[in-house]
């Protein structure tokens, strides 16, 4: 971790400022649902968007190879992955991308598989591509609770029509960084069915404690020859209104089918989010150490809080990302969390339903805040528990 010094407990006043997370509920409810943190972008974002703000004219700007060459850079200082920056196909989202991916790669009435309960986004994919989903369950190890794949329940759930595995690599919600050998697994269950892999990995670098990522198409050629990776600086560095991802793509005819059906039906990346992009992969290394140190002891925190104040409360051991998977089922029964905690402790959570089969009971908790937020937050949830 660097030695630089950032002040993650002072918190910026959201409210008022268009924010999605903090104005959607009245002003006593702490929201900790929706994903971005409430944390300063780094200074040298701050400082580059200042700069240009300054030159004053907002044309139409494009990536050029400099970008490209910039993330290669990152993607082999980060993660020891190779890629030569003819691999980046520039996106506007995320989201955008995978829904491009499907457009580009499934025909009306083909399948689309994915591991639940997952991020919402990808349960709404399919149908608004015409295509079928096919909802393969996580398997919950009640101890933990810890999530792995059940590869059997997988390979059984493939029909002929499956085109596409949509996998969340870290796993939105659970937590999960996939191991080498889970990822060595499925890659060789794709093979076997001639599945295309679209692996969303925009939490990649955000792993907490000694966890480390590891992209599947990093693993070998052959797996990479059939994977299209998602990526953005959006979660990791919290500019996501910027506007900007990539996809790594080293197959060039999977490439090439990308671009095409992109062509004409994504907007361009704007101004602001490809100066954002190059300060971020550049100049904010000892940033994103300093704030994944610091969003691994807020994690500590609340998995110490859940155990010895919540009782009947379980929590997934997150690996990585800022989000928190919480078991309420045993404390609440059939009572919805989201819905009790609005009401009793004026806290918003994303209800875990949300995310698909697999999710009810459960709640989803955004721990990227100032501790003092996390901890208010916490002792409203577990006083409402004591009162019920």
């Amino acid at each position: 971790m660097s030695s630089a010094t950032f002040d993650f407990d002072r918190a910026p006043d959201r409210r008022n400022t268009l924010s999605f997370k903090w104005n959607t509920y009245p002003p006593d409810v702490i929201p900790m649902w929706v994903a971005d943190m409430d944390f300063y972008a780094a200074p040298p974002i701050r400082e580059a968007l200042q700069a240009r703000v300054a030159h004053g004219v907002f044309g139409y700007d494009f990536p050029t190879r400099r970008h490209a060459e910039i993330i290669a850079a990152w993607l082999q200082r980060r993660f020891n992955w190779a890629v030569g920056p003819e691999a980046i196909v520039f996106l506007p989202g995320v989201v955008s991308g995978f829904n491009l991916v499907l457009r580009a790669f499934a025909a009306v009435g083909d399948a689309v598989v994915m591991f639940t309960p997952v991020y919402p986004p990808f349960l709404e994919a399919p149908q608004q591509q015409g295509l079928q989903r096919i909802a393969v369950p996580l398997s919950e190890r009640e101890q933990c609770p810890r999530y792995t794949i059940d590869f059997t329940a997988f390979e059984r759930a493939l029909t002929p029509r499956a085109r596409v595995l949509l996998f969340c690599h870290p796993h939105n919600p659970v937590g999960r960084e996939w191991t080498r050998e889970e990822l060595m697994r499925l890659a060789a269950i794709c093979e076997q069915h001639d599945l295309l892999i679209c692996s969303d990995e925009i939490w990649g670098d955000l792993t907490l404690g000694d966890t480390q990522h590891v992209p599947l198409a990093a693993l070998d050629e052959d797996i990479a020859a059939r994977t299209i990776t998602l990526m953005a600086p959006s979660k990791t560095f919290n500019i996501p209104s910027l506007g900007f991802s990539f996809a790594v793509v080293t197959n060039p005819t999977l490439r090439r089918r990308l671009a095409q059906a992109a062509h004409g039906t994504l907007p361009h990346l704007n101004t602001f989010g490809l100066v954002a992009a190059e300060a971020a992969y550049t100049r904010c290394d000892d940033w994103l150490d300093a704030a994944r140190a610091y969003l691994t002891t807020n994690r500590d925190v609340l998995m110490q809080f859940v155990q010895s104040e919540m009782p009947g409360v379980r929590a997934c051991p997150t690996e990585a990302t800022y989000l928190a998977w919480l078991d309420f089922r045993a404390a609440l029964g059939a009572e919805n969390p989201h819905t009790f905690f609005l009401k009793h402790a004026r806290v918003a959570l994303n209800d875990g339903a949300s995310f698909g089969p697999g999710g009810e009971g459960w709640a989803r908790l955004n721990f990227g805040c100032p501790r003092a937020q996390l901890m208010e937050a916490l002792e409203r949830m577990r006083d409402a528990l004591r009162r019920r």
